[in-house]
């Protein structure tokens, strides 16, 4: 989850880990943008003698596009929970029996299961996290945990205020904000929260990917944001604070499965088995900022990690939690209505 990219053709410097040529093939792996640990690849690289390659991607749309495009040379893809089932209405994704590998033994038990991918046929966890509003505390000390920071922003934050463009994230917290559930049809609901958006929007910098040094230069003081971001952020800014608000947030796993067409199978799964180990998964952790799914890493993450403040929703706020998910056709074609007129 994910910020702006840089794409990665091949990760620099693993050529020089392997000896003395790729025994054992190659693996082309196809991840978010800054999601990736460059010592993870290059423990795996050591352990399995595999040339890797890495290249990013911003969201979900842009992932299963190019894939569906065919001619993309993946065999690893990282994607959100709530869009497994595109992948696999389309035949898009491999079934791989995560259960029977040996690492997934690993797995916590509240993550063995998840509703698009109940018997984990095709997936492995990759991270979670939330994603909730982020703000500057020394330039607002009001309360965070609410959407009316981007809905109905206080005046200390009016016109630095960052919307990140993940469409369903801003509805389903619109929606709730005003007291509707998610992926609603209902048009007066969905007229009501794209009012409220539209006059918002007057009150905005910008709907981006921004860079972290618009916040930590306070250029930004407020975004919607992910937890695991906004706790870089606040590493090199202790003003920031991130809320989750009361209303509803959002919270969601990232997974890591392999394409039907891949052209390494075999190097996909043992890279899928190798990052359910618990020291892999805190590697995944400490770089990332988020959580995993994986019991037994908390000893190997970084102790200032384990005890962030963005990691650890309050136990009054657990309730408000939204997970992830793709809208009914019908909703969802009236979710991109709301969101071309407010993003042209």
């Amino acid at each position: 989850m994910k910020l702006s990219p840089s794409r990665t053709a091949l990760l620099a410097g693993l050529a020089l880990l392997a000896q003395p040529a790729f025994a054992e093939g190659k693996l082309n792996i196809y991840n978010f943008g800054l999601y990736t640990p460059p010592e993870l690849l290059e423990k795996f690289v050591e352990t399995y003698d595999v040339e890797v390659s890495l290249t990013d991607f911003a969201a979900n749309e842009e992932a299963i596009a190019r894939i569906q495009a065919g001619g993309h040379g993946m065999d690893v893809v990282v994607v959100s929970g709530y869009f497994i089932p595109a992948y696999v209405e389309q035949g898009l994704l491999m079934e791989v029996n995560a259960p029977a590998m040996e690492n997934f033994a690993n797995v916590a038990d509240e993550w063995k299961s998840i509703p698009t991918d109940p018997e984990r046929k095709y997936t492995v966890p990759w991270v979670w996290g939330t994603t909730g509003v982020m703000v500057n505390t020394k330039v607002y000390d009001g309360d965070i945990n609410t959407a009316a920071i981007f809905l109905e922003p206080p005046e200390e934050l009016k016109g630095s205020i960052n919307l990140v463009p993940s469409m369903n994230d801003t509805i389903d917290m619109t929606l709730r904000y005003i007291g509707a559930e998610p992926c609603t049809t209902d048009r007066e609901s969905l007229s009501k929260a794209r009012d409220l958006l539209l006059a918002a929007k007057e009150n905005w910098a910008s709907v981006d990917y921004p860079s972290f040094e618009k916040f930590i230069n306070e250029d930004l003081n407020a975004s919607i944001f992910w937890s695991g971001a906004a706790a870089r952020v606040r590493g090199l800014n202790e003003g920031f604070a991130y809320g989750w608000p009361a209303t509803g947030y959002m919270q969601w796993m990232d997974h890591v499965a392999v394409l039907s067409d891949a052209s390494n199978a075999e190097n996909a799964k043992l890279f899928m088995n190798f990052i359910m180990d618990p020291e892999n998964a805190a590697m995944i952790s400490n770089y990332t900022m988020y959580n995993n799914g994986i019991a037994g890493s908390e000893p190997f993450m970084d102790p200032a990690l384990v005890s962030a403040p963005e990691l650890a929703v309050p136990d009054e706020l657990k309730s408000a939690a939204i997970e992830q998910t793709l809208c009914a056709p019908e909703a969802q074609d009236l979710y991109t209505r709301i969101w071309t007129e407010l993003t042209r």
